[in-house]
């Protein structure tokens, strides 16, 4: 079974487990909105903009929920004057330059861009710090600025109905507000798939807009291989969940490439047309955070770190931590599975009552005993269901009750072992350590005259495959050098 299927196993087997995520995180998803910066030098606001275009009115709807599912927006006055810069320069020369354009940069380590019809344009952090220059980002957003010239969200909006009627069914199972919230907003995001003929109109649609308003025309196709390649990259399994990233809706098949390739062709040679506008681009991104955001912690290697919260925890060798806004889930060897996530304890019952309370499916009162870890009250459980076996860990602090589920496929050994790295790291962290911990940004150096691939990406932070990271942020091939003057992005605090 796919990491995927077993992190969705995983939380199947748990019966009435809500998707409450840690404090921090609920934090970041209930944050309010602010309107964003807008592409143009007469900025309209959202009002004017659902006056004169009806459609807008779904886009304002499923805003806040679109905003809520990718973690609140980000706020960087030059990173928003960059998109908006790029975005005015596809506006006019789009199929309807008198479309207003509400721009959204999302706080989310995923690389996504989507559009909501009425002009509403979404773009990651993620795919920014992705991009090498202005000319990739304008790509990515010419696409999703033809399928609103093109009216694709009205086909797509008769699928509306069916989605929020699932939504709701899953808020009432799960008896969780913030859960509903959160599938009705990645329902939403599913409502942004298109069919192929509309990936593929504005494709060629976004292509012209390149070319047309004097970027790179060829970034389109560089840019879905660079996609391609942080999706391999950053994948341990090819199966992993990636419902958040721009190919799980924007298939990347070789033969769309080479149609972008084709149109672009219709400028000119590759390299030898069109701006890319790399340093002004660079100049806007430098500082960008990159990864988790602090509200939601930090994963730094095998480890997981918490400063609001004041706590950390490593997972074993082999695994990789995925910090989602509902919970921390990690996968490794063997199909193993685990899940983090924390609960307000109003009540302060004793923890094995609490485990015992009905949450767990397949539970073995027998098993239930009360501990303490690294002097904090604790209790431990099994339970058995379909054909994995479990471990279920609680631990209390303050007012906040955290759960450890681990999974493993039925009789298979590993289950205590993974456990116990779990129990044994789980600890508070002192108020020095949580004021140390600093979130990773990029930063654009300038390549100095003893400076290679090998010094410049042992810089980097926050992985274990620097070369492979840097090499992939600055798209450089295995063929590709550098020389004193060049700049490049690598990660740091």
């Amino acid at each position: 079974m796919s990491a995927r299927g077993i992190a969705s196993t995983l939380r199947a087997s748990v019966a009435g487990l809500a998707l409450l995520a840690l404090a921090g995180c609920q934090s970041a998803i209930e944050q309010s909105y602010e309107p964003s910066v807008s592409p143009s030098a007469t900025p309209q606001i959202v009002d004017e903009v659902q006056k004169n275009d009806p459609r807008a009115q779904m886009g304002a709807r499923e805003h806040p929920r679109i905003v809520a599912s990718y973690g609140g927006e980000y706020k960087d006055e030059k990173t928003e004057r960059l998109v908006a810069r790029i975005t005015g320069a596809l506006t006019a020369v789009s199929e309807n330059p008198n479309q207003s354009y509400r721009i959204t940069l999302l706080n989310s380590p995923a690389i996504n861009a989507f559009a909501l019809p009425g002009g509403y344009l979404y773009v990651t952090r993620g795919l920014l710090a992705l991009a090498d220059d202005a000319s990739e980002v304008a790509a990515v957003l010419s696409h999703e600025m033809a399928h609103v010239t093109a009216n694709h969200g009205i086909q797509r909006q008769q699928r509306e109905e069916a989605e929020v009627i699932a939504s709701r069914v899953v808020s009432e199972v799960l008896s969780s507000d913030l859960a509903g919230k959160q599938a009705l907003a990645r329902g939403k995001l599913r409502l942004a798939a298109f069919s192929r003929n509309q990936e593929l109109q504005a494709d060629v649609i976004g292509v012209r807009m390149l070319g047309e308003a004097g970027y790179d025309p060829y970034a389109a196709a560089r840019f879905l291989d660079a996609m391609a390649a942080y999706s391999r990259f950053s994948s341990v399994d090819p199966d992993t969940d990636q419902s958040m990233d721009f190919l799980s809706s924007h298939p990347n098949a070789p033969q769309r490439v080479e149609l972008a390739r084709r149109h672009a062709r219709a400028f000119g040679p590759e390299g030898t047309t069109g701006d890319r506008g790399r340093d002004y681009f660079l100049d806007g991104i430098d500082g960008l955070l990159y990864g988790d955001s602090p509200q939601e912690g930090y994963v730094r290697g095998q480890t997981f770190l918490h400063g609001k919260l004041g706590i950390r925890f490593d997972v074993p060798a082999g695994f990789q931590i995925d910090n989602k806004a509902e919970a921390v889930l990690a996968t490794g060897p063997g199909e193993i599975a685990i899940r983090f996530d924390g609960v307000a304890d109003t009540q302060r019952r004793s923890l094995t009552d609490y485990i015992a309370s009905g949450w767990v499916t397949g539970l073995q009162p027998e098993t239930i005993h009360a501990i303490t870890i690294n002097g904090l009250e604790a209790a431990t459980a099994r339970a058995s269901a379909e054909r994995w076996d479990f471990d279920v860990t609680v631990l209390r602090i303050d007012t906040q009750i955290y759960r450890f589920l681990t999974a493993v496929p039925k009789g298979m050994p590993s289950l205590e072992p993974t456990a116990d790295v779990l129990r044994k790291s789980f600890r508070r962290m002192s108020p020095q350590e949580a004021a140390a911990l600093k979130p990773l940004r990029i930063r654009v150096i300038t390549v100095g005259p003893g400076d290679t691939l090998a010094t410049l990406s042992a810089r980097m932070m926050g992985t274990d495959r620097k070369l492979d990271l840097f090499r992939l942020i600055n798209a450089l091939q295995i063929t590709s050098t550098i020389k004193p003057g060049d700049r490049i992005k690598i990660i740091s605090e």
